[in-house]
């Protein structure tokens, strides 16, 4: 698999000074920064904080505009349309890159490989298994070993059908060939207070949306799904620990609309490096459960070919389809 490349605070921006001058004189007048997800999500919150963080690069102010809905399709489609003068960036989630090219039965506005320009991958929200404070074990082994003794009896939750919250739990019946019961739920809000209420016993989901119920006491964090701890769970094991090659990273990154000029895309992608190198981001990235992650063009085209093709063997595998 696609190595991920994260960056730390003390990685130099080099040759990265002449930015600012460079993009000021090829982006003339503000920049729109889409967001298709709501306000005050994710998301908006990493649209922001990239949006501030890379203004001194390109010289420009850089707008944050919300267009959810579909998915993020609503604004996907709108920077793919738009002129390719490096005006217009927009954030897209793992999942309209990886998991809806590929899900069956999912129909789409646009075509992401020919439509979006790659400019560079920008943050992971960690993967994390939480159980519902009614579960009587609190192990991955227990788990797994309670699973195969009441095949179908444990459920998992989800944000809804195809989410990578679903995802990530079809890969962990995979990898630990067990049956839990699937129980979508239409978002990750209401799915999360039904297993408070201790309706459904755990869930594979992004970390920032469970540290509220996490800090009351009202969910229980178990495992990481992704490479390593967050640091703000450091001594949590890994998933993999026990499941080898059981890794959910659930990245955001920037593209540009169709056919923008290779100049403009190789500007923004070292104005982005330069922006995640610095610490006040990185400090805010952590202090709301995420983590850098960068990379050229290329690093986030092979990512998205990898993750592509680990999702479509998941949902072959479970008979997923599209609602």
């Amino acid at each position: 698999m696609q190595r991920r490349k994260f960056m730390s605070g003390s990685v130099a921006a080099v040759g990265l000074l002449s930015a600012p001058q460079v993009l000021a004189q090829k982006v003339s007048g503000d920049v729109r920064f889409f967001c298709g997800f709501p306000p005050g999500g994710n998301a908006d919150l990493l649209c922001r904080l990239l949006a501030e963080a890379v203004k001194s690069e390109v010289g420009q102010n850089v707008i944050v505009e919300s267009k959810s809905g579909a998915s993020g399709f609503i604004a996907n489609e709108t920077v793919a349309n738009a002129t390719p003068d490096g005006r217009t960036i927009g954030l897209a989630a793992m999942a309209a890159m990886c998991v809806a090219p590929v899900m069956p039965g999912q129909k789409l506005p646009i075509n992401v490989d020919a439509d979006l320009t790659p400019i560079a991958s920008a943050a992971n929200v960690p993967n994390i298994l939480v159980f519902g404070k009614h579960v009587p074990f609190r192990t991955v082994p227990e788990l797994i070993e309670q699973a195969k003794k009441n095949p179908g009896k444990i459920t998992y939750a989800s944000a809804g059908n195809g989410t990578s919250q679903h995802l990530a739990g079809e890969l962990f019946k995979k990898l630990a060939g067990v049956n839990l019961l699937h129980v979508p739920y239409r978002g990750g809000a209401p799915a999360i207070q039904d297993m408070v209420a201790g309706n459904c016993d755990v869930m594979f989901g992004n970390m920032p949306e469970f540290l509220g119920q996490i800090s009351g006491g009202g969910l229980i964090p178990i495992a990481f799904g992704g490479k390593k701890a967050s640091p703000m769970f450091p001594n949590l094991p890994l998933i993999s620990q026990w499941l080898p090659g059981y890794e959910v990273v659930n990245w955001f990154a920037v593209f540009g609309p169709r056919g923008l000029p290779a100049d403009l895309t190789e500007l923004w992608n070292k104005a982005l490096r330069a922006a995640s190198a610095k610490p006040d981001l990185q400090k805010r990235y952590t202090e709301n459960g995420m983590e850098v992650l960068i990379g050229s063009p290329a690093d986030l085209k092979a990512m998205i070919v990898a993750d592509r093709k680990k999702w479509a063997d998941v949902i072959q595998s479970a008979g997923m389809r599209a609602d």
